[in-house]
């Protein structure tokens, strides 16, 4: 399943599904200028983590639960 998060700071987390049947599509941050970025990707069971640099390591793993939080926790500023 693909999860897809709707959240922003001041509305609830809202998960779609949608199935995919084909191998991840890596995507960079619109901010990436070079070549060495995060790309994330989603599987039918995990959000992937790489580094552009080094593609062929391999990736971290993260449930949907997992990166929801994450991607939270970014927004409410808890990195910065």
């Amino acid at each position: 399943m693909f999860y897809h998060s709707t959240a922003s700071p001041t509305r609830k987390v809202r998960l779609s599904k949608v199935k995919i049947n084909t191998a991840p599509q890596w995507q960079k941050s619109s901010y990436c200028g070079t070549n060495a970025c995060v790309e994330v990707a989603q599987t039918s069971d995990a959000i992937l983590v790489r580094d552009s640099k080094n593609p062929q390591i391999a990736p971290l793993s993260f449930t949907a639960d997992e990166w929801v939080a994450f991607v939270k926790g970014v927004k409410a500023g808890e990195f910065n």
